[in-house]
């Protein structure tokens, strides 16, 4: 990416690396530090035309947070009402990797429902 002067690193992290979670220190730990990671970062490859931004999803549908979550528990945390899908984190990724977010670098983007 140096050498070419062009490049996007996406880092995904999660809404526990903002708001934090009751019983998961060390996991909203982590993410914190994904999201340190990635502004200290953009901020080394601005020049190199290196784009580094942070995708922090709250609950999205999958086998995981069927375990954790019912659907009242979601609609009770989550304004929208529901869980994301994959598809809508996928298709933020998508965006941040293209040639359109050119100008977007060391940020954090929630995709979580208006949770935060």
């Amino acid at each position: 990416m140096m050498q070419t002067r062009w490049g996007r690193i996406i880092n995904l992290s999660s809404i526990a690396g903002i708001m934090g979670n009751r019983g998961q220190a060390n996991y909203a730990a982590a993410k914190a530090g994904i999201i340190g990671a990635t502004k200290s970062l953009a901020i080394e490859m601005a020049s190199r035309g290196i784009t580094v931004n942070a995708v922090a999803p709250g609950i999205i549908e999958g086998s995981m947070t069927e375990q954790a979550f019912d659907k009242e528990k979601i609609k009770q945390l989550v304004p929208m009402n529901r869980a994301g899908s994959a598809e809508e984190v996928a298709a933020l990724v998508d965006f941040l990797a293209s040639d359109a977010a050119a100008y977007i670098s060391s940020q954090v983007i929630g995709i979580n429902g208006a949770m935060a």
